[in-house]
């Protein structure tokens, strides 16, 4: 399962960019996996897209100081 924000939350904005560049390296693995035919969990290329969404709508928050309430 994807990661939550309240885990992702206390990140710093360098800690959230490590995160970011991991998770397009599993996107790009996941894809090439998926055109190639040997893929398990085709599901799991939309849960890395919101996971890369979540990083940087967080990383947004963080450097323009402002916080979302939900």
């Amino acid at each position: 399962m994807g990661k939550r924000v309240a885990e992702l939350r206390p990140l710093t904005v360098d800690e959230l960019r490590e995160e970011e560049s991991r998770l397009r390296k599993e996107l790009f693995n996941l894809r090439f996996q998926k055109s190639t035919g040997e893929i398990e969990n085709p599901l799991r290329i939309r849960q890395v897209k919101k996971d890369i969404s979540r990083v940087l709508t967080l990383i947004t928050e963080k450097q323009k100081g402002t916080r979302r309430e939900v």
